[in-house]
């Protein structure tokens, strides 16, 4: 059977000038995405910098997607004068359940039946990101020192694969650690494995660290004319991937990185 995944840095719904969008427009931004499975990386539930949309249901009511779970890096607003308290140990929020307060994380969507859920907590670094980015609590642009925020890893066994969404540290050194531990995790998996998400590390790097395929090998950040990619789909080589495709959409500042591969 043949299976399209991808991969989306969603930046909390915000578009191209910055500006977060409400649930109708996020839907119709992602209304021409087809695929049968989506990792999606900074998602917000109940933000104020995002209008209060449960990203999460909005993503899951675009794609058609019946199967999906939200992990929280953070509950409550970030804030980038301090470091970020993790939700530990790290909760898997279902499509039947509401969360009270807001949230901010990481999401896997299936079109398909998903026999088993995981979840695996990767820790933060140390490190801080000097960024330009709206203020959490005005929404208004400014420089940013933002810490390193928890990082997570969703697995979703399909009947024949399993996906792994993940969202690693932007310290080099830090996500090449949580890489490695994620790949001794996959190994207990059902394979074949098929990792999915912004690694926020460039080119071959991942996959040779990961001991899997550049399932699609093109420049995915900035959106608006991208230079490196930081957006990955790695898997092993027997795959045989086909219509690789890197795409902006009206939100993100990462594209979307899709690719359809043949698991069994």
């Amino acid at each position: 059977m043949e299976l399209r995944i991808g991969t989306l840095n969603l930046a909390s719904g915000r578009d191209g000038a910055g500006r977060s969008l409400d649930a109708a427009a996020l839907r119709g931004a992602l209304a021409e995405v087809d695929v049968d499975v989506l990792a999606v990386q900074e998602v917000d539930v109940g933000q104020p910098r995002s209008h209060g949309v449960d990203q999460a249901a909005e993503v899951a009511a675009a794609l058609g997607a019946p199967e999906w779970r939200f992990a929280a890096a953070v509950a409550g607003t970030p804030d980038p004068f301090r470091s970020w308290t993790p939700v530990d140990p790290p909760v898997l929020r279902g499509s039947w359940e509401t969360l009270t307060g807001p949230h901010y994380g990481i999401a896997l969507f299936s079109r398909l039946p998903v026999h088993r859920w995981s979840v695996l907590a990767l820790g933060a670094g140390r490190a801080r990101l000097p960024l330009r980015a709206p203020d959490p609590r005005t929404g208004q642009t400014r420089r940013w020192w933002f810490p390193d925020e928890p990082r997570l890893a969703i697995a979703a066994e399909l009947e024949h694969c399993t996906v792994v969404c993940t969202h690693l540290s932007f310290a080099p050194h830090t996500a090449l650690r949580q890489l490695t531990r994620l790949r001794r995790w996959c190994a207990e998996l059902p394979g074949p494995v098929v990792l999915a998400g912004d690694l926020n590390l460039v080119g071959p790097v991942p996959a040779r660290v990961f001991g899997a395929t550049r399932l699609v090998s093109a420049p995915s950040y900035p959106a608006p004319a991208p230079r490196v990619q930081f957006d990955h789909l790695l898997g092993p080589a027997g795959l045989d991937p086909q219509r690789p495709e890197v795409r902006q959409l009206p939100l993100g500042d990462h594209r979307l990185v899709t690719v359809s591969v043949s698991p069994g």
